[in-house]
């Protein structure tokens, strides 16, 4: 399969690939893949969706390195001393930064409160009353969407500023990519139009009431944006030579503390990022809907696929290993 070969597969595409809107490649620092369907553009943004985690979890390195954090294993209250803590409540007292980066923090409840928290003036602290259980801390891996919520109010706490404007500053334009804008509505209506919309977006990030960023889900990005987020991965935290974040957080953001079950692949879980394989350096980001930044140290290789709703699709690793990796690079740089 060649480019073209490619292009026509996604456009005649009517299973799991048909929602592409975008694919971005870059090898050895150079772009060897931008291509586009369904009207959409090279500048064009998308909801990715959870690949937001995956860039919080760089802001969280950013705020670790500017010292705004002292550690990842620093206590959650410790930035919220004026929250008060139910009686008879103890363990949300030892949650750490690391808990919720490696999806480890425990929760009050089954499922997730989604019409409390986003129905609420402060994101933040509606989820933070559902931190913490009679169960303790187990070290058991349980995905939450809301959960990472927190780690925006963390960030916002200690830096003193805005989740999106330190993104801003310390991520984003030193990559040469657009500064985001809050989204702005946060109504039952326009959260719906945002997951659903099937159109362009702008370059925005979906806020709570109060403006900070919803860290989760809800972050607009083209394919181009998140593969050059990728090769700042796959470099190590340098960027043109200059340093966005450290090499020694990027290498504990990208290793395997957890062993995932079926329900995720049986992948291996960092901080917010996923290790696909055990015995290969791959790292992802992963969103609902196919979103994906994909990182191969082995071949040099970055590239960003993002995709429209379409339900019960969650990561194209497979997809970008079979189909879109021989198609843009030399047989002898393909995996073998």
């Amino acid at each position: 399969m060649n480019k073209e070969q490619l292009h026509r597969y996604v456009s005649d595409s009517t299973g799991n690939e048909s929602n592409i809107c975008q694919i971005y490649v870059i090898k050895d620092g150079e772009t060897v893949c931008d291509d586009c369907w369904h009207g959409f553009t090279t500048a064009d943004a998308v909801n990715v969706n959870s690949v937001t985690k995956g860039v919080m979890a760089l802001l969280a390195g950013i705020a670790l390195d500017k010292g705004f954090i002292r550690s990842i294993d620093q206590k959650v209250m410790e930035f919220f001393p004026d929250y008060t803590v139910k009686r008879g409540e103890k363990t949300i007292c030892d949650v750490t930064v690391r808990h919720l980066l490696t999806m480890t923090a425990p929760y009050k409840g089954k499922s997730e409160p989604w019409k409390k928290v986003c129905t609420s003036r402060d994101w933040t602290l509606a989820i933070l009353d559902c931190l913490g259980g009679r169960k303790g801390i187990t070290g058991e891996f349980r995905y939450a969407t809301l959960g990472i919520q927190i780690l925006a109010g963390i960030i916002e706490r200690s830096s003193g500023e805005k989740c999106i404007d330190l993104a801003n500053r310390d991520l984003f334009e030193p990559l040469g990519l657009p500064c985001r804008i809050p989204h702005g509505d946060s109504s039952k209506e326009d959260q719906f139009d945002f997951f659903m919309n099937k159109n362009p977006r702008k370059y925005e990030w979906y806020s709570d009431p109060r403006g900070t960023v919803t860290a989760g889900w809800g972050l607009c990005m083209s394919a181009r944006d998140m593969a050059v987020i990728g090769q700042l991965v796959l470099d190590g935290g340098l960027y043109n030579g200059r340093r966005i974040i450290s090499e020694n957080y990027l290498q504990e953001m990208t290793a395997p503390h957890l062993k995932l079950g079926e329900r995720f692949g049986y992948m291996n879980y960092g901080y917010l990022w996923y290790r696909p394989f055990d015995d290969r350096e791959v790292f992802a980001a992963i969103g609902d809907s196919g979103n994906i930044i994909y990182v191969n140290k082995e071949l040099h290789v970055s590239a960003g696929i993002t995709g429209t709703f379409k339900p019960r699709i969650f990561d194209r690793i497979g997809f970008i290993e079979q189909k879109v990796l021989p198609a843009v690079i030399t047989i002898q740089d393909q995996p073998v």
